[in-house]
Protein backbone atom coordinates (compact mmCIF):
# COMPACT_ATOMS: atom_id res chain seq x y z
CA UNK A 1 0.00 0.00 0.00
CA UNK A 2 1.20 3.34 -1.20
CA UNK A 3 1.43 6.26 2.38
CA UNK A 4 0.73 9.64 0.87
CA UNK A 5 3.83 11.77 0.23
CA UNK A 6 2.11 14.34 2.80
CA UNK A 7 0.11 14.12 5.35
CA UNK A 8 -1.40 15.94 7.89
CA UNK A 9 0.61 16.84 11.32
CA UNK A 10 -1.50 19.00 13.07
CA UNK A 11 -5.27 18.87 14.74
CA UNK A 12 -7.77 20.95 12.02
CA UNK A 13 -7.98 23.97 13.02
CA UNK A 14 -11.18 26.07 12.92
CA UNK A 15 -9.91 29.77 12.36
CA UNK A 16 -12.40 31.84 10.34
CA UNK A 17 -11.28 33.26 7.00
CA UNK A 18 -13.01 36.04 4.83
CA UNK A 19 -12.63 35.29 1.16
CA UNK A 20 -10.65 38.55 0.97
CA UNK A 21 -7.91 36.73 3.60
CA UNK A 22 -8.37 33.84 1.94
CA UNK A 23 -7.18 35.42 -1.40
CA UNK A 24 -3.72 36.56 0.13
CA UNK A 25 -2.68 32.69 0.63
CA UNK A 26 -3.04 32.42 -3.37
CA UNK A 27 1.12 31.39 -3.66
CA UNK A 28 1.50 35.01 -5.11
CA UNK A 29 3.77 35.72 -1.90
CA UNK A 30 6.38 33.46 -0.90
CA UNK A 31 6.49 34.07 2.43
CA UNK A 32 2.99 32.85 3.00
CA UNK A 33 1.59 29.46 2.78
CA UNK A 34 -0.69 28.63 0.34
CA UNK A 35 -4.38 27.56 0.78
CA UNK A 36 -7.09 25.92 -0.78
CA UNK A 37 -10.69 25.90 0.28
CA UNK A 38 -12.99 23.28 -0.84
CA UNK A 39 -16.51 23.28 0.36
CA UNK A 40 -15.56 25.87 3.30
CA UNK A 41 -12.75 24.15 4.53
CA UNK A 42 -9.16 25.36 3.88
CA UNK A 43 -6.21 23.01 3.62
CA UNK A 44 -2.55 24.23 3.61
CA UNK A 45 -1.60 22.98 0.22
CA UNK A 46 2.25 24.49 1.02
CA UNK A 47 3.86 21.23 0.77
CA UNK A 48 2.74 21.24 -2.88
CA UNK A 49 3.40 24.98 -3.51
CA UNK A 50 4.62 24.28 -7.20
CA UNK A 51 1.22 22.79 -7.73
CA UNK A 52 -0.15 25.88 -6.87
CA UNK A 53 1.74 29.03 -8.24
CA UNK A 54 1.02 31.51 -10.69
CA UNK A 55 1.07 29.79 -14.10
CA UNK A 56 0.85 26.56 -13.04
CA UNK A 57 -2.31 23.87 -13.16
CA UNK A 58 -4.08 24.31 -9.81
CA UNK A 59 -3.22 27.96 -9.45
CA UNK A 60 -6.73 28.56 -10.10
CA UNK A 61 -7.79 27.22 -6.74
CA UNK A 62 -5.09 28.75 -4.45
CA UNK A 63 -6.45 31.14 -2.09
CA UNK A 64 -10.57 30.42 -2.92
CA UNK A 65 -12.95 27.96 -2.74
CA UNK A 66 -13.11 26.19 -5.97
CA UNK A 67 -15.28 23.94 -5.01
CA UNK A 68 -17.60 23.69 -8.30
CA UNK A 69 -14.25 23.20 -10.21
CA UNK A 70 -13.20 20.48 -8.55
CA UNK A 71 -16.43 18.48 -8.66
CA UNK A 72 -16.62 19.01 -12.15
CA UNK A 73 -12.69 18.19 -12.86
CA UNK A 74 -12.42 21.33 -14.35
CA UNK A 75 -9.74 23.85 -14.63
CA UNK A 76 -11.58 26.21 -16.26
CA UNK A 77 -11.34 29.67 -14.43
CA UNK A 78 -14.96 30.40 -14.47
CA UNK A 79 -15.85 27.08 -12.74
CA UNK A 80 -13.43 27.67 -9.63
CA UNK A 81 -16.11 29.20 -7.60
CA UNK A 82 -17.57 27.96 -4.03
CA UNK A 83 -21.09 27.88 -5.36
CA UNK A 84 -21.41 24.20 -5.85
CA UNK A 85 -25.31 23.60 -5.58
CA UNK A 86 -25.75 23.10 -9.48
CA UNK A 87 -23.68 20.23 -9.38
CA UNK A 88 -25.33 16.55 -9.82
CA UNK A 89 -25.07 13.64 -7.74
CA UNK A 90 -21.97 12.21 -9.23
CA UNK A 91 -20.00 16.17 -9.79
CA UNK A 92 -21.10 16.11 -5.73
CA UNK A 93 -19.40 12.46 -5.25
CA UNK A 94 -16.20 14.03 -7.00
CA UNK A 95 -16.25 16.41 -4.84
CA UNK A 96 -16.33 14.47 -1.65
CA UNK A 97 -13.48 12.18 -2.99
CA UNK A 98 -11.55 15.58 -3.13
CA UNK A 99 -12.22 16.70 0.00
CA UNK A 100 -11.49 13.15 1.22
CA UNK A 101 -8.02 13.34 -0.79
CA UNK A 102 -7.12 16.79 0.59
CA UNK A 103 -8.15 15.32 4.76
CA UNK A 104 -5.58 12.89 4.21
CA UNK A 105 -3.08 14.48 2.74
CA UNK A 106 -3.21 18.43 4.20
CA UNK A 107 -3.52 20.17 7.58
CA UNK A 108 -6.90 21.87 7.87
CA UNK A 109 -5.93 25.43 8.82
CA UNK A 110 -10.10 27.00 8.84
CA UNK A 111 -13.38 27.62 7.37
CA UNK A 112 -14.65 30.13 5.20
CA UNK A 113 -16.98 32.55 6.94
CA UNK A 114 -18.19 34.20 3.94
CA UNK A 115 -20.09 31.63 1.96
Amino acid sequence: MMQPTTSPTHPPKDDPFTSSELAQYDGSDDSKPVYVCIKGQIFDVSAKREMYLPGKGYHIFAGKDGSKGLGLSSLKPEDAIADYSELDEKHLKVLDDWVAYYTKRYNIVGRLVDN
